[in-house]
Formats: C-alpha cells, structure tokens, sequence
C-alpha cells in the first residue's frame, strides 16, 4: 500500500526553505490538480518532472524541506501529496486582501474570477482620488486611502495588492506595512522595498515582455 505525505517531527523554519523552492510549490500543486482531475491516484517524480520541466531529483530535494512524502518504487499519492502541499502553502484556508489602486488595472484584478476558487479573497479597496473613493466596484466599497489601518485591523485583511502609478507605490506600500499587512503583490513598476518580515512580489508585464525580445530581435 502507497505511504501518503505524512507528517514529521521535523520543524522546518520556512525562513530556512529557499525561495525558489516556495515558488515551486503551486506548480507542483496545480500539475497534481490536473492528474486528480483525468482520475491518476499514484504519480511518480519522473511524472511530475516531465510535467514540470524538472529533474525528478529536483523534486525529491524540494519535498524533502517539508518531510517526507511517497514510498521508493511506488511514488505519491496524488489527492494526499496535493492536500498536504495545499496545507504547507495556507491554501487550506481564506485570505483575505485588499487592493489599492482603482483604476482600469484595479478594476480588472478586482473582477479577476480567478482568485476566490484559490481561497483569495479581495475585501477591500482603496484609493486617494476623491472621485473614486465612495463608489463600490463588483460590490467592493472603495475607501481612502487614509482608511488602510483601520479597515484592515477590522476586517483580518492579510496582502495587500497594490496598482497605483509608480511614484505612489512605494508609499502605499509603507502604509500597508505600517497597517500590519504581511504580504504584497506589486503591480507597480518600482522595485519596491518592505522590511524583511514582509515578503512583496513585484509583476512587471513590461518588463517580462522585454526580456523576451532579446529572443524575437533578430
């Protein structure tokens, strides 16, 4: 009988697992989604690596951070391996976020459908034009951007999304730090910078575009 993913009484400090392996994880999660999906129970990492583009020793070594997963020769169950991956990410439960920023790109990751299916969940909105603040965009109030604080305390809200122009970022960055946020997602094309508890992930479609002519010029 396959050994599911099963706990140790190993405790991995998450500050001790790098960075890229974390980043992994939800690749690993959404390709066993896919084998739950066509009815696969057992995958082996020379499965997942050909899915992944990866060496199967790559992804014993990332799984070993967090214990000890699967039975030499007989591989990973799928549901267990993906649930308890599910847990080590935190998408076993709802996040709350706010987003700050309401302008079209604002608007158009508020209406994403995306995110709620994941255990994302945008809650609140902000923005510093007078005009906008007051108005509610797919249900969710938008509220000044002096309201961070106490809106987030209130409503348990963990990230903070931020699409508001370059020169404003980095200051609502820090207000969203101060406000006691632990994660952001930048849409702001600044290499923004929080203290080292606050883990921010910049996404710059501009930039991911031109480094992706240097392969199209000819």
């Amino acid at each position: 009988m396959a050994i599911s993913p099963a706990r140790t009484n190993r405790t991995t400090d998450p500050m001790d697992v790098p960075d890229v392996v974390v980043e992994r994880l939800p690749l690993y999660v959404r390709v066993l989604a896919s084998f739950e999906e066509r009815g696969i129970e057992m995958v082996s990492s020379e499965q997942l690596g050909s899915q992944l583009h990866m060496t199967p020793a790559q992804i014993r070594k990332d799984l070993s951070y967090f214990g000890r997963f699967g039975k030499q020769g007989r591989g990973y169950n799928v549901k267990a391996l993906a649930l308890r991956l599910r847990e080590i990410l935190g998408l076993d439960r709802t996040w709350n976020a706010c987003l700050v920023g309401v302008g079209r790109l604002g608007r158009a990751i508020i209406s994403y459908p995306g995110f709620a299916p994941e255990g994302f969940k945008i809650v609140s909105a902000f923005d510093m034009n007078p005009a906008v603040v007051g108005t509610t965009v797919d249900g969710i109030s938008v509220d000044a951007i002096s309201e961070i604080k106490p809106v987030v305390e209130r409503l348990g809200i963990a990230i903070g999304i931020v699409a508001v122009p370059a020169t404003a970022a980095q200051q609502v960055i820090d207000c969203l730090v101060e406000a006691g946020i632990g994660a952001i997602l930048n849409y702001a094309p600044i290499s923004a910078h929080a203290p080292g508890k606050v883990k921010i992930k910049n996404i710059d479609p501009v930039m991911s575009l031109q480094s992706m002519t240097y392969y199209l010029k000819t």
